[in-house]
């Protein structure tokens, strides 16, 4: 994997950014701190023209780095952010880090072991999640159980295993040359649509545990919200890109959000739907109460108020985005149009 007699290959972190002044110092800071050899580690912050004074902080950081450089990133999307530090990057292998998350001091040499261990062409570790205010707490429990985020492993995944997608992730370099790089259509969901692309391919990603890092959950119903209707949202372009991918459970959501803002009316209308209507949102309640009473005990009552608002978000947040996405681009199972190229332009 070297390009030199050195046991360590050359890595390149790419942090994709924007207006992150309040995570910024702590999450440039613990990549700086990698105890991985200097000499071989590259640092590339890719900022989408932030105006909270996130860029006066990351070039205060990085002076006198020689291996540190902040690029622009004029389209603000994470994608086009990724695909700019592939063209710019020097490594062997490509590390992710995102603004809102700290890695672990070790979390590269991990990284850079497991793909030499597996020959897995994407590794990452689990998101463990926190939160800074009560609200970002709750959120991130419930996003880190499966009730929440349904069968996404690595969200709450304690073994080394097979997964569908790995937080952030890290490739050997040639991957990007074999497979293409990150699609720059979609604003969110483009590291689910390399994965899929990825498998689709013979690739292989693994999970390990010892990959460790820290995410700091969204704080507010607002911003939960907000996020999580744009992963339904583009979820249906995802799906349109990757004929076959989606299965049954992706639809949960969307059939979840249809039945409680869809049956409002015809329960409003038709004195015979109600008591399937209040009968329906009855046991979601329960079910989501006692999910949470359950998480509740285990990480503090104090956390059973907001619980089941943040799973309510989580489901309803998502599904009527994918309505939405629907709306916008058609069926999950249409063609793409139009096609995209290997280096994740538009054709």
């Amino acid at each position: 994997m070297t390009d030199t007699d050195s046991p360590y290959p050359t890595v390149t972190v790419i942090m994709p950014i924007r207006n992150e002044v309040s995570f910024i110092e702590r999450s440039l800071a613990a990549v700086l701190a990698q105890d991985y050899p200097a000499d071989r580690l590259e640092v590339l912050v890719v900022d989408g023209v932030s105006s909270d004074g996130t860029r006066d902080i990351v070039q205060r950081m990085l002076a006198g780095r020689p291996n540190a450089r902040l690029l622009d990133n004029p389209r603000r999307i994470v994608s086009t952010a990724l695909n700019r530090g592939l063209a710019e990057a020097r490594g062997e292998v490509i590390v992710r880090v995102d603004g809102h998350t700290v890695i672990a001091p070790d979390y590269v040499q991990r990284c850079v072991e497991a793909i030499v261990e597996t020959g897995a062409e994407c590794v990452g570790g689990p998101m463990h999640a926190v939160g800074e205010t009560p609200f970002g707490e709750a959120t991130a429990l419930a996003t880190s159980h499966p009730f929440g985020v349904g069968s996404s492993r690595f969200h709450y995944a304690a073994e080394p295993q097979p997964v569908d997608s790995a937080y952030m992730g890290a490739w050997p370099r040639q991957v990007f040359d074999r497979i293409g790089r990150f699609d720059e259509e979609l604003i969110r969901n483009q590291d689910d649509e390399f994965n899929y692309r990825l498998r689709a391919a013979g690739g292989r990603i693994w999970l390990y545990p010892r990959i460790r890092s820290t995410y700091y959950a969204r704080s507010t119903f607002r911003s939960l919200w907000r996020q999580y209707f744009q992963y339904g949202y583009w979820k249906v372009r995802v799906f349109q890109k990757v004929p076959g991918s989606a299965q049954w459970r992706h639809w949960a959501p969307p059939l979840f959000a249809l039945a409680v803002v869809g049956g409002l009316p015809a329960a409003l209308l038709l004195p015979a739907v109600r008591p399937c209507y209040a009968g329906g949102l009855v046991l979601y309640f329960v079910v989501n109460l006692v999910v949470s009473a359950r998480l509740a005990a285990h990480a503090g009552w104090r956390h059973l108020t907001r619980l089941p608002l943040a799973f309510a978000t989580l489901h309803l947040a998502y599904g009527l985005g994918f309505w939405a996405g629907m709306a916008r681009f058609g069926p999950p199972w249409r063609h793409p149009r139009p096609a995209t190229d290997r280096a994740g332009r538009r054709g």
